[in-house]
């Protein structure tokens, strides 16, 4: 198979859809893949790593995405890219659509298959493919909240493990899924007084006994998330709903109840976010502020560590990748029930359901494509 992996063209999107690692793994069987020229610069990875692993460099972008039968990426597609795309090529990468219409009906519109690394499954109703880049952004949130907090970026000047004499930062995270139990266990590791927030009380009990009762756990309630907006000197929303838009848990009216200062880390913001205030930053203006309240709602915080994203993202999704590239997309899927899931757009079809909804659309059981 035609296998391409183009440069990144997301604001400050560092990473790589594939190591020279990977690159070999396909080339040694069989497959053709080509590299855009300086794809895996960002990420630490020379063009001459990716030619000794068996890849062709391709300076020319409309030539690399023309002739590729399976394209790789990490961003879903600028306009740019989605303009590139045409029926009979299929698109591997995160898409998280049901947080942007405009693309899906771009997708739609370009007649392409696209597989969704976010909404791959596991046996253990997991998601493989999110997690790894989940466990990053958990990681950052505490590191990016740390940093806002600070008085010159325009938070409260609170240290997280405060210091002798001086009582500990207080960090709510909401959501207790990868992401919100790697925030958590950051937060706990620089010594601030750390709640989790989660309506499943089986998590909760796993979170309890796995930091035995270091960190506070709590059902999710109304009251609850009130109560961690007025004590709370950063608040890390971290709750997911698989392929679908994230839930609003603090609205604007809320803010009026915060310290001046705190912090709120949206790592949600891919799925639109679960603040009423949020919208999509850069790592470039990565913070604004609203009614003093400093909210840092990064599209892509795993870009930031990209070489450590990239190595991490590879060892996840190349199993999937040389699964479709040995057999094609539709076989691929049909021998794997928890591949299936990955299918958001084909043919100009919407086949997975959140998506559709998110939008008023039908959508087409994707079983039935496979067949």
């Amino acid at each position: 198979m035609k296998i391409a992996v183009p440069k990144e063209i997301k604001n400050h999107e560092y990473r790589v859809a594939l190591t020279p690692t990977g690159a070999r793994e396909l080339a040694t069987r069989g497959h053709s893949v080509t590299v855009q020229v300086g794809a895996g610069e960002g990420a630490g990875f020379a063009d001459t790593d990716y030619e000794a692993a068996g890849a062709r460099l391709e300076a020319d972008v409309d030539t690399l995405w023309s002739e590729a039968e399976l394209i790789l990426k990490v961003k879903e597609p600028q306009p740019e890219e989605v303009a590139r795309l045409s029926r009979g090529q299929t698109l591997f990468t995160y898409l998280h659509l049901a947080a942007e219409e405009k693309l899906t009906r771009g997708l739609m519109e370009s007649g392409a298959t696209c597989i969704a690394y976010e909404t791959v499954t596991d046996r253990q109703g997991g998601l493989p493919l999110l997690a790894p880049m989940s466990t990053v952004a958990g990681r950052m949130a505490i590191q990016a909240g740390a940093h806002s907090l600070e008085k010159a970026q325009g938070g409260s000047g609170v240290l997280l493990p405060g210091v002798p004499g001086v009582a500990p930062g207080r960090v709510t995270v909401i959501g207790g899924g990868v992401v919100g139990e790697n925030a958590a266990r950051m937060a706990l590791g620089l010594g601030a007084e750390v709640s989790v927030l989660d309506k499943s009380i089986a998590r909760l009990e796993v979170l309890d006994d796995r930091y035995q009762g270091r960190m506070k756990t709590i059902f999710s309630t109304a009251d609850a998330i009130d109560e961690a907006v007025r004590e709370s000197d950063l608040i890390v929303g971290a709750v997911l709903i698989p392929g679908a838009a994230a839930p609003k848990l603090i609205t604007r009216a809320m803010l009026a109840d915060m310290k001046p200062g705190s912090v709120l880390v949206d790592v949600a913001i891919d799925q639109g976010g679960c603040f009423e205030t949020s919208k999509p930053t850069t790592h470039a203006e990565p913070t604004y502020v609203v009614d003093g309240i400093v909210h840092y709602c990064v599209a892509n915080m795993p870009g930031a560590v990209a070489r450590t994203s990239t190595q991490a993202l590879t060892n996840a999704t190349l199993p999937f990748v040389i699964a479709l590239a040995d057999k094609g997309w539709k076989r691929a899927l049909a021998d794997d029930a928890h591949f299936l899931p990955g299918l958001n757009v084909h043919d100009g079809q919407i086949t997975y359901r959140a998506v559709a909804e998110a939008f008023g659309l039908e959508s087409v059981d994707p079983a039935t494509l496979v067949r």
